[in-house]
């Protein structure tokens, strides 16, 4: 039989005549699966020979998977809603289609599992026929097939849609599927998918691989900085790491990874705003980043773009930091306490990226966030089937992905009296009970905890262990609040040094850095920064900003306001008025280049005119 079924035409007439003369023409990747599950001596009107992997095999599949599953987590949970509203389930695998993670409607996965459709089953095209999680690998694309599309019978009670998640380097790491029943039509699926996808590939080129420079780059330059913008990584002119977008703007493809190219420009240029056009020509929104260091023919007024995840640290903080990492490498236990926003984290990365665990993972966990009911499986990991809703692989926890490295925990005040016996004693057996466990597993990993609590206090009203707090805390830590430390109008100044301002050439004034660093800032650095780059977005190429320009609250208040009295008109009034008259003049009315002719800010200007029309 299958030997007279070779062409797309004399297999679909086969289907038709077994399945019925209602069967439309697929699409083109539909039927070029079904010529190769054909050559294969797949026979369509039979049920697919799967079996799922033993326990053992699934553990270790599941276990080289772990940091996928990790990365996935959000987006699988963002997808739960859609699945469960259309009796779907959203479905990840690995990169040879083994079905890793299921959820979704309860009612439909009954069903999805009567076909195999089930954790621990490899959903390739080469044993599962046309399908859209193996379709998907072997087309390296997004897949919909729907119902009688699949190349096998039982499997024509599914409607499936499935893309490839990708790495930076081009390879393939797994599969995300929504798939549901084929008489509900899901024409948003394939969409839902793609979002979640991108999502998931942009994060994986978040950070900037040391020596290599990240290009960022998109038609609307309101799509840089999110999961649709395109990304490339150059080390020098070689291209090698990119996101779909990023080669798609540029006209490239997986195959150019590797190769060099002109936009890398190899460190003759500085990073920032950059004029780029796609290959029809139009105009492309670029910003450039993570620059090498060091780099060549780089002259000594062209500093190097601070790093900006690392600390901004005043001699004292960095004495600090030089001891902790010490005893991170001996094996002690730090806490950090300093008020919400100190840069608890921020110090605690530091360490981490200057201790001898700098190449293993940095874990953190935070507290007071993670659900008082579920803390515990989360820290310690649970066995398969151990609690309602569980992944029915179990799950590895948190302490364990931090095997080798550092553990951070934030809000260490925060964590219920009940899982801190437990925390104890993994610290000190220096191994873990997985929720539903039996058998305890080995870990190894450095620890820091912070907080913004007194925890000496907590310990004596009995809010706290007294011996975990002994066992966690044989060092501490205290980050001053930023209107305790000394370095204020340095710290704006190399915080303002990291945002986008500089490179757009927008300069705070002198008057301006002194209301911010004589600011009150309750938030802390979090907060300095956070304005910082709201101001460095809102200004005009070119701009000067000054103590007007800062949001309502921040400039400092005098000690004894005197009430406001409009200031008597005078000869310096006129000088002035007639400076912006003929500045305006002279830039055609631009307000925002007169501005800039004149050494103030566009909203200053902008003030002064109106306050002059307003009297005439």
């Amino acid at each position: 039989m299958h030997s007279r079924v070779t062409t797309p035409r004399t297999l679909l007439a086969a289907r038709r005549q077994a399945f019925g003369t209602g069967l439309a023409e697929p699409p083109p990747p539909i039927l070029r699966s079904w010529e190769r599950c054909a050559a294969l001596g797949l026979d369509f009107g039979q049920r697919p020979r799967v079996e799922p992997l033993s326990a053992a095999a699934m553990r270790e599949a599941f276990d080289r998977s772990e940091a996928l599953r990790r990365r996935c987590r959000s987006e699988i949970e963002a997808l739960h809603a859609d699945a469960q509203a259309t009796g779907s389930l959203v479905i990840l695998t690995d990169a040879d289609g083994l079905i890793l993670d299921t959820l979704g409607s309860d009612s439909f996965a009954g069903r999805a599992a009567q076909v195999a459709l089930r954790p621990g089953v490899l959903w390739s095209e080469s044993l599962t026929g046309t399908n859209a999680i193996g379709t998907a690998l072997v087309e390296r694309r997004p897949v919909e097939v729907r119902g009688a599309e699949h190349y096998f019978a039982p499997h024509r009670i599914l409607s499936c849609a499935a893309m490839p998640i990708v790495g930076p380097d081009g390879t393939v790491l797994g599969v995300l599927d929504l798939t549901g029943p084929a008489g509900i039509h899901q024409g948003h699926a394939l969409g839902l998918v793609g979002l979640a996808v991108a999502a998931i590939e942009h994060r994986l080129l978040d950070a900037v691989p040391p020596g290599c420079e990240v290009l960022r780059l998109a038609r609307d330059a309101g799509l840089l900085g999110t999961p649709r913008e395109g990304v490339l990584v150059f080390e020098g002119r070689r291209l090698v790491g990119a996101n779909r977008h990023g080669l798609a703007l540029l006209g490239l493809d997986w195959s150019d990874l590797g190769a060099e190219h002109a936009a890398g420009h190899g460190g003759d240029t500085g990073p920032g705003p950059l004029a780029l056009r796609d290959t029809s020509g139009a105009p492309l929104y670029g910003h450039l980043q993570g620059a090498p260091v060091p780099r060549p023919r780089r002259s000594s007024a062209e500093p190097a773009r601070p790093d900006p995840e690392a600390p901004i640290l005043d001699p004292a903080t960095a004495r600090l930091l030089a001891r902790a990492v010490r005893l991170i490498d001996a094996g002690i236990p730090v806490v950090v306490e300093g008020e919400t926003g100190t840069g608890k984290e921020v110090f605690s990365r530091a360490a981490h990226a200057a201790c001898a665990r700098a190449q293993k993972p940095f874990v953190a966990v935070n507290c007071a966030a993670l659900p008082e009911t579920l803390i515990e499986a989360e820290l310690f990991g649970y066995e398969p089937g151990a609690f309602t809703g569980a992944a029915r692989h179990g799950a590895k926890g948190l302490l364990r992905q931090a095997e080798g490295g550092l553990l951070f925990l934030d809000e260490i005040g925060d964590m219920p009296l009940s899982l801190q016996s437990r925390l104890l004693r993994a610290l000190q057996e220096r191994e873990v009970l997985p929720v539903g466990g039996t058998r305890p597993v080995q870990v190894d990993f450095a620890l820091i905890c912070a907080t913004h609590r007194d925890l000496s206090r907590m310990v004596d009203e009995g809010a706290f262990r007294a011996d975990l707090y002994y066992r966690i805390a044989p060092y501490r830590v205290r980050l001053p609040a930023l209107r305790e430390r000394p370095d204020r109008l340095a710290l704006v100044r190399g915080l303002w040094a990291r945002t986008d301002g500089p490179a757009r050439h927008v300069h705070l004034s002198p008057a301006c850095e002194a209301a911010l660093a004589e600011a009150d800032w309750p938030g802390n650095l979090r907060q300095l920064a956070s304005c910082l780059r709201a101001l460095a977005a809102l200004a005009e190429p070119g701009e000067v900003l000054g103590p007007e320009d800062l949001p309502e609250g921040v400039a400092p208040r005098p000690a004894s306001p005197a009430p406001r009295r409009p200031p008597a008109a005078g000869p310096l009034d006129a000088i002035a008025r007639d400076a912006m008259r003929a500045a305006l003049a002279a830039h055609g009315g631009n307000v925002s280049r007169a501005a800039r002719s004149l050494g103030i800010s566009r909203s200053t200007l902008y003030r002064r005119c109106l306050t002059e029309r307003a009297e005439g």
